[in-house]
């Protein structure tokens, strides 16, 4: 599984490459975070794991190819998320969506890139 895991990594962080600046810095920040946390995963996880990432990257690939060809007025990447979806989390992932939608929501648009690297806006 590491070799699909790796495939999966990297396809997903070449697809961000056509997202907007700051949503892209966000994203391969969350993604880098997540892969090196389950790397020690065992295997019913780490497949759960993957298949919600290749969930992922199959709606962001959809989303892309809508907006290249201009389908949608205007482009909103990822989904809303049911209060069923919710209720599936763990109190661990409701705080990391937590953190997650104040880095995005953050004024002025200001996103840290990582830990030990400048503020970029």
């Amino acid at each position: 599984m590491p070799g699909a895991a790796r495939r999966l990594y990297r396809r997903i962080l070449l697809l961000h490459r056509a997202l907007p600046a700051a949503l892209r810095a966000l994203g391969d920040r969350y993604v880098k975070e997540e892969f090196r946390k389950h790397k020690a995963a065992g295997p019913a996880e780490a497949q759960r794991f993957l298949r919600e990432w290749e969930n992922y990257a199959a709606l962001i690939q959809q989303q892309i190819n809508e907006d290249k060809q201009n389908l949608r007025e205007k482009t909103v990447y990822g989904i809303q998320l049911t209060e069923e979806n919710l209720n599936d989390f763990r109190d661990e992932q409701i705080g990391q969506l937590k953190e997650l939608m104040d880095e995005a929501t953050k004024p002025n648009k200001e996103i840290t890139i990582s830990k030990d690297s400048e503020r970029k806006t």
